[in-house]
């Protein structure tokens, strides 16, 4: 055996010094080495190594999974046989995660989640492993949108981590749970575990790399949370933290982090997502907020950019966590463009998002939804107002979110208003009425005010009216929700002009078009001109009235033109797509996204 084992060394010793080549002869020399060492008669721990070795060469350099999964089974064998010691078990260990990571590929979910539970009971002895293994099983749990055993596992992870005194892990899994309880909805536990994170990552002494990025994940988290509770303008000061935080980070020599640790146990070594990744987060919850807050040029500008960095690195690795960020991205862009009466182009990027989705069918199983929705708010837009019914009825079916159900349901409700669909509407505003509203997002809150002011408005209740918008405005106006705020105000313009009250349908109307000409609404600016030539009419200011229906005409001529152009695209059709697969006819190639304008990397303001 002591021959055999001098053997496996020296054979390791040849795969060590052929590692990290990609040439075919290489590869096939260190896998004949590795195979030669699983005949000898050597100790269980380096017969387990060469069985990793061998299964991590194949699964990176070949198709042939199922020897890949034969090689990792046997590694793993040694470890629940108890044929190797703890300080070896990593190996094991690996073999172990790397098969669950096979199993949960090929779609045996269970058989992953039994085969990582089984791995944490004998992994407690490496600390690195038993948190890895633990984020796996999180994850995978997550996938699976099981968000309290995902919670779970991270609670135990963040406090198994503090046991062992791995300060910046624990630190990472708590974050790691604010998310999951974010997506949970969880909102006050959110506030919680952010709270006890912040205070750790205050106290962390590690390297300003592994900081400051432990730093954009928490303020990423944060201001995710604000954004989901409405708290617009609130939001504002952890947005900039958040910014400055990325700038920080693009700054800082990643060369340095291998040197800083050097000495450090592998703890550290975990990390949420590589830094350019984190860079188009940022401009994602830019764009996000700059929506929110009625900034549409802002909102355009920071997509773009944010294309653009998504394409330098697909470059680099067309990694799919890309695709998930262009499409939230689309998702948000064809919002600002239909705001902003960009139709043409917004059912472009409606195509392209649903292009992707064609490309990539795990996608249409996330953001199926979404398609729909934008979808039924081009088809509101364009007053095809039965398209837009079915779109967001389907949107419905699919919705997964509670924020996204009320805001469909909210659409739906303008779209049986117009079309005096009484009944349905009734029955769908029990369900969106702000006093069982089910969200907590103050937005969306507000946005249930107006949809009562606007359907009080068509049954001439104008008293009931004023008090429903009048709501609006305030809710509005404490987080700065520039739109709905213009909206509610020109809507109550409308209410005083048709109650004769020509001087207060003025105050309401003025500043709502100067809140459309800051946010770039072309819908208000429309509704709103028509409003003050009216006024000015009633008032018997023949001049200014004058002046008023050329712009009222000018707006309409180009909304006009513009909603022809949008109406003769082929990408039109996808109104008419209500259910089942994307049609193929349409999505022969994606078409390329090719932004308008270039910027830098980290310039946020």
């Amino acid at each position: 055996m002591a021959d055999d084992n001098d053997a496996a060394i020296c054979l390791f010793g040849v795969v060590d010094s052929l590692r990290g080549t990609l040439h075919p002869e290489h590869i096939r020399l260190s896998i004949h080495c590795l195979e030669t060492v699983t005949t000898l008669n050597c100790t269980p721990g380096s017969s387990c190594m060469a069985h990793l070795h061998l299964a991590l060469l194949l699964h990176e350099n070949t198709r042939n999974i199922d020897l890949c999964k034969h090689h990792l089974e046997e590694a793993w064998k040694y470890v629940i046989n108890s044929k190797i010691v703890d300080s070896e078990i990593a190996n094991g260990l690996e073999a172990a995660s790397l098969l669950a990571r096979i199993q949960q590929q090929q779609g045996r979910v269970s058989a992953s989640q039994c085969l990582l539970r089984e791995a944490l009971t004998v992994s407690s002895s490496s600390s690195y492993w038993h948190l890895r293994l633990l984020l796996q099983l999180s994850q995978l749990y997550l996938d699976q949108r099981d968000f309290e055993q995902a919670d779970d596992l991270l609670a135990v992870a963040a406090d198994y981590a503090s046991s062992v005194g791995a300060h910046y892990a624990r630190t990472l899994f708590l974050i790691s749970r604010a998310m999951v309880l974010l997506i949970e909805r969880k909102v006050s536990a959110v506030q919680s575990v952010l709270v006890t994170a912040g205070t750790l990552l205050d106290q962390l002494q590690v390297h300003a790399v592994k900081w400051e990025s432990l730093k954009v994940y928490f303020l990423l988290v944060q201001v995710c949370h604000m954004l989901l509770l409405g708290q617009i303008k609130s939001v504002k000061t952890s947005l900039k933290h958040l910014q400055q935080s990325i700038q920080t980070l693009s700054t800082i020599d990643d060369g340095s982090v291998s040197t800083c640790n050097s000495g450090q146990p592998p703890l550290d070594e975990f990390t949420w997502l590589p830094k350019e990744h984190l860079c188009v987060l940022v401009y994602l919850a830019t764009v996000a907020h700059a929506l929110h807050a009625g900034y549409i040029d802002k909102a355009q500008k920071y997509t773009e950019r944010a294309m653009l960095q998504i394409e330098k690195l697909k470059v680099l690795e067309n990694h799919p966590l890309l695709q998930t960020f262009q499409i939230a991205l689309l998702e948000h862009i064809v919002m600002a463009r239909l705001i902003a009466g960009d139709k043409h182009r917004a059912i472009d990027e409606i195509h392209q998002a649903c292009a992707l989705c064609y490309q990539h069918p795990r996608l249409f199983t996330l953001h199926g939804a979404q398609l729909h929705t934008l979808l039924g708010l081009y088809s509101m837009s364009i007053s095809c107002l039965n398209a837009a019914e079915s779109q967001f009825n389907t949107a419905l079916c699919l919705c997964q979110s509670m924020e996204l159900w009320a805001f469909i349901s909210l659409n739906l409700a303008i779209v049986y208003i117009r079309t005096n669909r009484q009944v349905e509407l009734l029955s769908l505003l029990e369900r969106i009425s702000p006093d069982r509203f089910p969200s907590p997002s103050s937005s969306l809150h507000a946005a249930s005010y107006y949809v009562l002011g606007l359907q009080a408005f068509f049954q001439t209740r104008f008293h009931d009216a004023k008090q429903y918008l009048r709501e609006t405005v305030k809710m509005c106006n404490s987080e700065d929700l520039n739109r709905p705020t213009a909206m509610s105000l020109v809507l109550l313009g409308h209410i005083f002009l048709t109650l004769g009250n020509s001087q207060e349908a003025l105050n309401m109307v003025t500043p709502a078009l100067q809140l459309s000409a800051k946010i770039s609404d072309q819908n208000i600016r429309l509704w709103g001109s028509a409003l003050l030539r009216d006024i000015y009419r009633a008032c018997g200011d023949w001049q200014n009235e004058q002046s008023e229906t050329a712009n009222h005409s000018s707006i309409t001529q180009a909304i006009l033109k513009d909603q022809m152009a949008a109406g003769q695209t082929a990408q039109h059709a996808l109104i008419e797509w209500i259910d089942g697969p994307l049609p193929p006819q349409l999505f022969y190639t994606a078409p390329p996204i090719h932004p308008r304008c270039s910027g830098s990397q980290g310039n946020y303001q």
